[in-house]
């Protein structure tokens, strides 16, 4: 097994994910079997009780695993398929260890962080690296891991003791490490003694990175990149430039110019890493097909706003895997997406009392906006903005999709508002309500937070009747279910479907038991959709989630052309032109 460790210095928040995952996909373009593990060093068990605004999203997994946002990244970047186990916490560290403490593992020795938990953490990370990430089932080649944090923070301070460890069980020639660094910018002057401080930091700590990855707001300039090199004991092909970017898909562009791949294949040996053909042929399509699709980008002028309305704006990290399926359904239609960000609360009218610029301003955005989106979140807070937004929609004609609790306001507002159901409301958000269009799921633990929710994929079954459906049409003809990532706590009470569907809102997707429903659609619309999932997770820059293509496409005004090119097997219409 071949490593490549991704850690930071000088401050967190520089993009490291986004370095390690353009690693990956880099490495992955030259036929490797590529897979990656996310270390973070809190003490939670994993993310699933984290707020959304200070450490954004919580990425769910295929097996239900509630992970850092980072992960999400690897999975989009290497079209691959991680497990819970590919993010690792102290919590869950410690954990394990107690565990195997309690049942008298170690043998009534004393339990200490050296040697008991930084074996605990070499054991794991080769474990999980050898789990197979594609349909292959083959063993991956290299694992990208990612150390969270900066090294020096005390809690990572255990994890840098096993890493350093782990290099020297690898041995030579199979571990590499890249530093990422902060270089600012200040009087116009590239500063340069942070990433040395930084360097020493490391070095200290254990590792001796083999390149630095320098963060930087503009092109690195020479004498900056030779006085790096020359203050770090380094040559100058062992720093590499990540200055900013139009877009984020730039940075394998970037770093693919500064043959990064040949200074990591010469660390790693991986000119004798066996490699069948057909992937070497995959990786060089996909590798064309993402040069394209990024460039293409810079080229753009038809611009396709979309509202989304939430109550997490103010961390825009909170939805980085609904933005980033808006942005490859938008690169699969050619066109540019421009996402306004609408705090839900400011459509409320109490704020037209409080502070009427933010709510004039909120509603101007959902009234110009070519769709509305509204996504997940948990809590009453600002959910009667969300229900306005989407009562906006609806009535309007404006493309609209709801994720989650999302689609659980549109079932409410269709109910209150169409259906006639006097009191609609939901047992989370309105627990006094007359009427509980939206209830809690019997088998959900109610007294515990963390890891009780439906979690991961579920099948959706295409219900008959519903060949009419503007998202089903996505699939084309021959499919009947699909199968997608869930989480939630709360469903859509049976009892009050037939009275809905009545009243035209149709169920077309429900699950194998035709007892929790799925999805909604209404016929007489341009595009409203609501999924109890969240395609987002799954959607892919080569390939985009069905329910954004299709969302962003109605929005645009060319559903009828992307479904034509969809149903045709075409991976883009920008390259089928």
């Amino acid at each position: 097994m071949k490593y490549v460790l991704v850690s930071g210095g000088v401050i967190s928040g520089v993009g490291k994910g986004i370095i390690a995952s353009s690693t990956g996909l880099l490495l992955k373009t030259t036929g490797l079997t590529v897979t990656s593990i996310k270390v973070d060093p809190y003490i939670n068990i994993d993310a699933g009780t984290m707020s959304p605004i200070e450490h954004g999203e919580v990425y769910v997994t295929d097996d239900g695993g509630e992970m850092d946002l980072d992960l999400g990244n690897y999975e989009r970047y290497l079209l691959t398929t991680l497990t819970r186990d590919h993010n690792i916490t102290t919590g869950k560290i410690y954990k394990s260890v107690i565990e195997r403490e309690r049942i008298g593992h170690y043998l009534g020795k004393t339990v200490q962080v050296v040697p008991h938990i930084t074996n605990a953490i070499q054991e794991w990370i080769e474990r999980v690296a050898k789990i197979p990430v594609d349909e292959s089932g083959a063993e991956p080649d290299v694992c990208i891991i990612e150390l969270g944090g900066t090294v020096g923070d005390i809690e990572s301070a255990p994890f840098i003791h096993a890493i350093s460890q782990l290099q020297r069980r690898a041995g030579k020639g199979n571990f590499v490490q890249i530093h990422v660094s902060y270089v600012p910018v200040i009087h116009g002057e590239q500063k340069t003694k942070p990433t040395q401080r930084a360097i020493s930091d490391v070095r200290s700590a254990g590792l001796n990175p083999d390149l630095i990855a320098c963060r930087c707001e503009r092109p690195l300039e020479d004498g900056t990149i030779q006085k790096i090199a020359n203050m770090c004991s380094m040559d100058a092909t062992q720093v590499v430039a990540v200055h900013d970017v139009t877009t984020t898909y730039h940075v394998p562009i970037l770093l693919e110019k500064q043959k990064l791949i040949n200074t990591i294949g010469e660390h790693l040996g991986l000119a004798s890493v066996q490699r069948p053909p057909e992937l070497i042929e995959q990786g060089s399509h996909m590798w064309k097909d993402w040069v394209k699709l990024a460039r293409s980008q810079d080229h753009l002028h038809d611009t396709v706003s979309i509202a989304l309305v939430g109550k997490y704006t103010a961390l825009k990290d909170a939805y980085i895997s609904v933005s980033k399926a808006l942005e490859h359904a938008s690169m699969y239609c050619h066109k540019k997406v421009e996402v306004i960000w609408v705090d839900s609360s400011h459509l409320e009218d109490e704020v037209l009392q409080t502070n009427p610029a933010n709510f004039h301003k909120a509603w101007h955005a959902v009234c110009t906006a070519a769709g509305v989106l509204v996504p997940g979140a948990f809590g009453t807070r600002a959910t009667t903005g969300m229900i306005k937004a989407i009562e906006w929609a609806r009535t309007n004609n404006v493309p609209f999709l709801g994720l989650c609790l999302g689609m659980q306001l549109a079932v409410i507002e269709f109910a209150r508002n169409v259906a006639g159901i006097k009191d609609a409301g939901s047992e989370e958000l309105h627990p006094h309500a007359e009427n509980h269009a939206i209830i809690y799921m019997p088998e959900v633990n109610k007294d515990q937070m963390g890891g009780t929710m439906r979690l991961g994929k579920h099948l959706s079954i295409f219900q008959k009747g519903t060949e009419w459906s503007r998202l089903r049409a996505l699939y084309g003809p021959e499919v009947s279910q699909i199968s997608e990532r869930h989480r939630h706590r709360y469903e859509v009470n049976p009892e009050m479907v037939e009275d809905l569907e009545k009243a035209g809102l149709s169920f077309i997707g429900k699950d194998v038991k035709g007892e929790r429903m799925e999805i909604i659609e209404i016929q007489d619309h341009p595009w409203f959709v609501g999924v109890q999932f969240h395609p987002e997770y799954l959607s892919r820059v080569l390939a985009p989630s069905k329910a954004f293509l299709g969302f962003f496409a109605a929005a645009a005004g060319c559903l009828d052309e992307v479904t034509q090119a969809v149903v045709a097997g075409q991976r883009s219409v920008l390259l089928k032109k």
